[in-house]
């Protein structure tokens, strides 16, 4: 049972995305294939335990998504409607035009990142019907509340019903007004794969992080000299880089300065040190991906954590808060100002933004860290204790249980 249990659980990260793409290609209703996407999980969930594990569980799930909408699609059918079911239901239709690349999920995220919707909404629909992260997992992402998330996503997908977005990648002069919330969107999805929000998920979600590379990589393909597409394909493969060094035996997160560099992975660091020096050579001002991904040029150029060059990552930051004053920016410049300046000048910056970042785990666990190296350890304890409150990933609880425990033995 525990076997059929993580089948069905890997199914799921694995083909969700695809199952709601291909439905969505055949139907072009986003609201159909999400729910045939998920009736079809659910039947597995009833059905494998009893007749097992089929040996091709995608092409089951998506022939099982299929009646389903169908099914559907033939309960709210009106009289009027015949016509148009019949030819919904036909499989031998010509397929519509789907653009320069032939991939379903890159089509999706298309369509969902319409300009016609505002920028956190189309991020927000892909990572729910490309990404398959929970409507929870989104609004942590973007600090609000579940509600307030299943309203937007919901509203989004009822504009693209409306409007008749179509399910394609955009032509060449199209593509502009798409690519950042796309951009967006693979750069969250990534996020979410390499240290993942959910409490009950794993540490790393590989799955996702892959994705969110392989569909980049396509993207760069549409776009090879628009430099945020270069930058975010570097800043992935950096950290992706980084990904076994993260994560101990014991299930903890492994902070920077702690990981064995070792066991970084050379071959996509020296791929992204190549594709920073190349949009370097351009000469043109780079955007946020491309500061982002300097950044970690530049820890992943130090093979000691004590030979990083601080005062460049500092004047990075500087870069990119100009760029994107946003509080998170502000926070993580805080940390390397902390390694250059000392951690009084850093936690004096990061109280600043207790009202914005409030609810958010890594704040609390960036002035624990601080307050504990300035001494005040009564305050730090309090710090870690609100962090690990908020943090959702087991891996964040376990490293910041740990390290306020150790401060506790210190009183």
């Amino acid at each position: 049972m525990t076997d059929v249990h993580a089948a069905t659980t890997r199914a799921h990260r694995e083909q969700w995305a695809r199952v709601v793409a291909a439905l969505t290609r055949r139907f072009g209703d986003l609201d159909i294939a999400e729910e045939a996407a998920a009736e079809a999980f659910a039947t597995a969930v009833e059905r494998w335990p009893v007749d097992g594990v089929p040996p091709n569980p995608g092409a089951w799930l998506t022939t099982t998504a299929n009646r389903k909408a169908i099914d559907r699609i033939r309960r709210e059918s009106k009289r009027d409607d015949k016509q148009r079911e019949a030819r919904m239901l036909q499989d031998d239709d010509p397929p519509e035009p789907t653009g320069a690349i032939d991939d379903d999920r890159l089509r999706l995220i298309f369509t969902c990142c319409h300009p016609a919707l505002a920028l956190e909404a189309r991020v927000a629909l892909t990572l729910r019907l490309v990404g398959g992260l929970t409507v929870a997992e989104i609004a942590r992402a973007f600090l609000v509340r579940e509600t307030a998330m299943e309203q937007r996503i919901t509203r989004a997908k009822a504009k693209i019903k409306a409007t008749r977005i179509p399910y394609r990648v955009p032509a060449a002069e199209d593509l502009p007004l798409r690519v950042s919330g796309v951009l967006a969107t693979l750069y969250l999805v990534f996020n979410e794969g390499y240290l993942a929000t959910g409490s009950g998920s794993d540490p790393v979600r590989e799955e996702l992080t892959d994705e969110a590379i392989r569909l980049t990589r396509l993207i760069r393909a549409l776009l090879p000299r628009d430099g945020e597409v270069t930058g975010l394909l570097a800043l992935m493969l950096l950290t992706d880089a980084r990904r076994t060094a993260r994560i101990s035996a014991d299930g903890e997160l492994v902070a920077l300065a702690e990981q064995d560099r070792g066991g970084w992975d050379r071959a996509l660091i020296a791929e992204g040190h190549h594709l920073v020096r190349e949009r370097l050579a351009t000469g043109e001002a780079p955007g946020r991906y491309q500061i982002l991904a300097a950044i970690n040029a530049v820890h992943t150029d130090a093979r000691d954590v004590r030979d990083t060059d601080w005062s460049q990552v500092v004047a990075l930051y500087d870069q990119l808060i100009r760029l994107d004053p946003s509080p998170i920016v502000a926070l993580n410049r805080a940390i390397a100002v902390a390694e250059l300046d000392g951690p009084d000048v850093a936690l004096a910056v990061v109280d600043r933004l207790d009202g914005a970042l409030a609810n958010y785990h890594a704040y609390h666990a960036t002035r624990a860290d601080l307050l504990r190296r300035l001494g005040r350890s009564s305050l730090a304890r309090a710090a870690y204790d609100r962090a690990i409150e908020l943090a959702g990933n087991t891996a964040e609880t376990a490293y910041l249980t740990r390290r306020r425990d150790q401060l506790n033995r210190t009183l």
